[in-house]
């Protein structure tokens, strides 16, 4: 990457010393945030910049760089706004204007390859020669306008869909890392059940959970935007630039003032607009396509989540019937040695009574009767044992 320092919107340093100590200090209660800045050239530039001169910079409302605020939870967001395209997509917190892109957090690891991807293909890939005649002998402006229609789309499109191609990506990337590791996690919690596999599966399904939801908001993000026709509309930065006269309005002379690209490139827009047939302000197709594309790409992830979704609700309704199952088989259990500890109970309540020592006059006299006692009582627990059994059986209680 090309970096290099700058200092402008406010970052001047007064000559007064008086005044340089009150803007130290003023910067010291107002700590400055770190941005990229990567012009049309692919030209990366860092900003030590604070929210007044960024909202000064690109025209925008605090609110709307709020939302772009690290420390704060904003859902996934593209805004529209007259002069910028606000930006907030998971760790991706932009603002994309007609001719430049200020992106926030540039050290960040996952920020990286994404200013890296902005400075390799923002650069346009043909340009308009000027003072030149094509083969036929045309004249310079109708060439301008030639060479426009092969050009390349506007450069706040081009931001928009490396910004949309990273965080597909990203988010397609986690997961497939997710994938990777929630079907082996769970084909083992299915051969065997123990508390390691449900912890390990259990912090994947949070793990989904999450991922899910933040896919799900960058795809209601896209769907709302292909939904409505005028949302898509105020993301025409070019279009919009390009109907704003230089001499209209205060408005038009401060901003080509302020840029003589942007000067440029709005008499080129006009003379492109005299020498061929006037734009439809409504025409949204080229946007419209950009956004299915990736809409489509965060589509596919959002169902491969939800594929492992149900693939993880099909192995707990697998696991519930394998401890429903265990838990059958213990209450049969169960109901066996209650019913043989019913049995053995009143074999021992007739053994105890018999065995006190009570004096029987038939005990006198025939001794041998005590043995005929246990043999009766132990075949009568027996026969009750299976009569139970037999019963619990027809009932459906015990399998058979």
């Amino acid at each position: 990457m090309v970096f290099r320092d700058m200092a402008r919107d406010g970052c001047v340093v007064p000559a007064d010393p008086q005044v340089a100590a009150a803007a130290a200090v003023k910067k010291k209660t107002q700590p400055a945030r770190s941005w990229i800045l990567v012009d049309a050239s692919g030209q990366g530039t860092i900003l030590d910049a604070d929210k007044q001169a960024i909202m000064h910079r690109v025209q925008i409302h605090a609110r709307d760089l709020r939302i772009l605020d690290p420390l704060l939870s904003y859902p996934s967001t593209i805004l529209g706004r007259e002069r910028a395209i606000v930006l907030n997509l998971e760790h991706i917190k932009a603002i994309i204007t007609s001719e430049e892109v200020l992106l926030r957090d540039p050290l960040d690891e996952n920020v990286i390859p994404v200013v890296e991807e902005l400075q390799r293909r923002l650069p346009p890939a043909n340009h308009i020669v000027q003072g030149q005649r094509d083969g036929k002998g045309y004249p310079s402006g109708q060439n301008d306008v030639e060479a426009g229609e092969e050009d390349e789309s506007p450069f706040e499109f081009r931001a928009l869909e490396v910004a949309l191609e990273a965080i597909c990506s990203f988010l397609a990337a986690r997961t497939t890392e997710l994938e990777t590791a929630a079907y082996p996690a769970l084909d083992e919690l299915t051969s065997k059940i123990s508390s390691r596999n449900l912890d390990r599966v259990r912090k994947l399904k949070s793990a989904m959970t999450r991922l899910t939801a933040r896919v799900q908001k960058v795809r209601d993000e896209l769907e709302q935007l292909l939904d409505d026709d005028d949302d898509m509309a105020d993301l025409y930065l070019s279009r919009k630039l390009a109907g704003v006269s230089p001499v209209s309005g205060s408005g038009g002379a401060y901003w080509f003032k302020a840029s003589p690209t942007i000067g440029s490139k709005i008499s080129r827009a006009s003379r492109a607009s005299m020498a061929t047939v006037h734009l439809d302000e409504n025409d949204v197709e080229e946007l419209e396509m950009l956004l299915e594309a990736y809409f489509m790409q965060i589509d596919s992830t959002l169902n491969k989540l939800n594929t492992l979704r149900e693939y993880i609700d099909d192995t707990e309704d697998y696991i519930n019937i394998q401890l429903d199952n265990h838990r059958n088989q213990l209450i049969q259990l169960e109901l066996f040695l209650s019913s043989g500890t019913v049995c053995l109970s009143f074999y021992s309540l007739v053994a105890g009574i018999f065995g006190m020592n009570i004096p029987y006059t038939w005990n006198e006299h025939h001794g041998y009767m005590f043995k005929w006692v246990v043999i009766v009582t132990g075949a009568f627990c027996a026969a009750l044992f299976f009569l139970i059994m037999s019963y619990a059986r027809y009932k459906g209680l015990v399998g058979s």
